[in-house]
């Protein structure tokens, strides 16, 4: 077996014949390792030894070149810090002077004796205060919630899980769209439950694969994401929402209903709307203000309201009293409403940027939302895809993190756009499409 060290000798010596000259291309890894005889792993270990050696420099989405005398190294791709990653796996989406606006609405707020009371301690059906100004903020499409029926959690993921909790029990068996929120998938197997993958179409749930599973085995809840699934961005038409809202009706299943980035696009009322007596809908503050400000809400129908109470008091999931206080005032004072806005107009904006960049590769997204699904091309597969847009410096998510079941993960990364700035997502997105519609050899690990 040839040792990579004796193969990287041979080619410097053809470069310093001049047999190899400056700027010519080597051929892609896997083609070099047929030429030599040898592995592809150890063609990567001789690109990278030649790298070393300062003979040739790479170029994303080019190939590998003889360096030229006196030749730098490239530029990284991004023009970020050598220890620096940018995060296009969560999405925390931040408005222009969001901290300006948010610190007004806190003054009257942290005076002496407004403060007293806002730091007592509160139970999950917060104030009466708060409840009307929570189902102010969770109106869309002409519907609001009941303000009775609403209770607060420490955020959406605590809503999520007392809503799971209330609904099921270890060994249930749990609805959910075929790809869902990763974070669904952890509650549930802390909790014991059974998730089924439920088919899904261009309009979203199929309401039938709801049927068929429950009708093979009884579930015990349905989870689901009605407007701007994530990771998918789809949004359930008119018509489908009452094809699902008649289906839980007829099965007598209860619906988690998470709401979570339907702010971006509240111009349709929910599926709770529908089906109120078997929704509960989660939502929380995270996204539509801030993500520091930890604050969830479960609208329960009456039939459940106590066992969803009482998994956000046994959970340790019940909320604390001044971002309670503070949501009321920011509602009161329309900071919400002007945030909501800003946001709607960075999520459009932010996916023009992505069409530009990735506009001849199949990509999903909705103009109202933060991420973008992308259906990779061949041969890359999601891992490799992934580890080299780790080696750029670009953190993505791989669609099995999304996948339910033992089906086959896609070929296919999810990008969440919210995070970096504008400039960075560009520079991120162009660095990325180099790299799909380059060779993965070029990229392949030992």
């Amino acid at each position: 077996m040839k040792d990579f060290r004796s193969v990287a000798d041979a080619v410097a010596e053809e470069i310093a014949a001049g047999r190899l000259g400056a700027g010519e291309r080597l051929p892609p890894q896997r083609e070099f390792a047929r030429r030599h005889g040898i592995a592809d792993s150890t063609a990567t270990r001789v690109y990278r030894e030649l790298a070393r050696r300062g003979l040739t420099v790479g170029h994303v989405g080019r190939g590998t070149f003889v360096r030229a005398p006196g030749e730098t190294a490239p530029p990284p791709a991004l023009s970020e810090p050598a220890d620096s990653r940018v995060d296009l796996e969560l999405n925390h989406p931040v408005a222009p002077g969001q901290a300006a606006l948010l610190a007004a609405g806190l003054g009257a707020l942290v005076r002496p004796d407004r403060l007293e009371s806002a730091l007592l301690p509160v139970g999950p059906a917060g104030t009466a205060t708060a409840r009307e100004a929570a189902a102010d903020l969770l109106m869309r499409g002409g519907w609001r919630p009941d303000p009775a029926r609403v209770l607060f959690a420490g955020g959406g993921r605590q809503a999520i899980s007392a809503a799971v909790a209330a609904l099921t029990r270890p060994g249930a068996r749990l609805g959910v769209e075929e790809l869902t929120y990763p974070v669904l998938k952890a509650i549930a197997a802390r909790l014991g439950v059974t998730l089924v993958p439920l088919a899904m179409d261009d309009d979203g749930l199929i309401p039938e694969a709801v049927e068929e599973a429950h009708r093979f085995e009884p579930l015990h809840a349905v989870y689901l994401q009605p407007t701007l699934h994530n990771p998918l961005s789809l949004t359930m038409s008119a018509g489908r929402l009452d094809a699902v809202a008649d289906v839980l009706l007829t099965c007598g299943v209860h619906a988690i209903e998470d709401g979570v980035w339907a702010f971006l696009r509240d111009d349709q009322p929910p599926l709770a709307a529908r089906a109120a007596e078997r929704t509960v809908l989660v939502d929380s503050l995270s996204k539509r203000l801030a993500p520091g400000l930890s604050l969830g809400f479960a609208v329960a129908p009456a039939a459940v309201e106590g066992a969803v109470a009482a998994s956000l008091r046994s959970g340790g999931w019940t909320p604390m009293r001044f971002p309670l206080e503070a949501m009321v005032r920011w509602q009161a004072d329309g900071t919400v409403a002007t945030l909501v806005s800003a946001k709607q107009r960075e999520a459009a904006a932010r996916q023009e940027i992505a069409h530009r960049h990735l506009a001849d590769f199949r990509t999903r997204g909705a103009p109202p939302s933060y991420y973008r699904w992308w259906e990779l091309p061949p041969p890359w597969r999601a891992d490799t895809f992934v580890a080299a847009a780790a080696r750029e410096g670009i953190a993505v998510t791989p669609a099995a993190a999304f996948t339910v079941g033992r089906h086959r993960a896609a070929h296919a990364v999810r990008l969440g756009l919210a995070s970096p700035t504008p400039q960075t997502l560009s520079r991120a997105l162009a660095t990325l499409a180099a790299v799909a519609r380059s060779d993965p050899d070029d990229f392949a690990q030992d």
